[in-house]
């Protein structure tokens, strides 16, 4: 039974990330996109990492891949001028394809096991604690600075994102609170003494 769902979801994670490529339209290849997040999901179940599971079920099901349908299906895009590129960067595109292909040949070619490979395993079985447990004690124990240093990262290139990409409009009329603050009374009011029967 397991190797059996271990080939279903290695065959549909394979197939739909071929179609993610193929697909003329791009909103079905964010759904193909979705389906080969959830095959990845389902492999990750088999091995053990139900965490890491739900994770990319969450962030890139959840958040991510509808975020891409959201702008996909919300852009006007001209599916005729997507078919010229196409047809214009083929042989580029065959030439990359062959070369990863050919790459991933000798990769296969000279795969190696090596003599007591088995002995680095060092994981923690289920039996001896829960793997949400054991990947918490893994990074908030043993890889705490490294975590935080990421952590800080991530920090720094968000702000820098903003800044870079932040603009002072001058037709925009902004609030400034300083100056509401200092205002004189006597200079922001004026009092008007309208006659009956006659306007402003």
């Amino acid at each position: 039974m397991m190797a059996f769902a271990f080939w279903l979801f290695a065959l549909v994670a394979v197939v739909a990330g071929f179609m993610v490529v193929m697909a003329k339209n791009p909103v079905h290849s964010v759904l193909w996109l979705i389906l080969t997040f959830l095959s990845a999901s389902g492999l990750f179940v088999l091995l053990g990492a139900e965490f890491v599971a739900m994770l990319l079920i969450i962030v890139y099901v959840g958040a991510v891949a509808v975020l891409f349908l959201f702008v996909v299906m919300m852009l006007d895009v001209d599916f005729a001028s997507l078919k010229g590129e196409l047809v214009r960067y083929m042989p580029l595109g065959l030439l990359i394809a062959l070369v990863m292909l050919m790459q991933l040949g000798i990769g296969f070619g000279a795969w190696a096991t090596a003599d007591g490979s088995a002995a680095l395993h060092q994981a923690p079985t289920p039996a001896d604690i829960h793997n949400t447990k054991a990947l918490g004690l893994l990074i908030y124990d043993q890889y705490l600075y490294l975590f935080q240093a990421s952590a800080l990262v991530l920090l720094v290139a968000m702000i820098g994102a903003i800044l870079l990409t932040l603009r002072h409009r001058t037709d925009v009329k902004r609030q400034n609170v300083i100056e509401q603050m200092h205002r004189d009374p006597a200079k922001s009011l004026e009092l008007v003494d309208v006659k009956p029967g006659q306007g402003l």
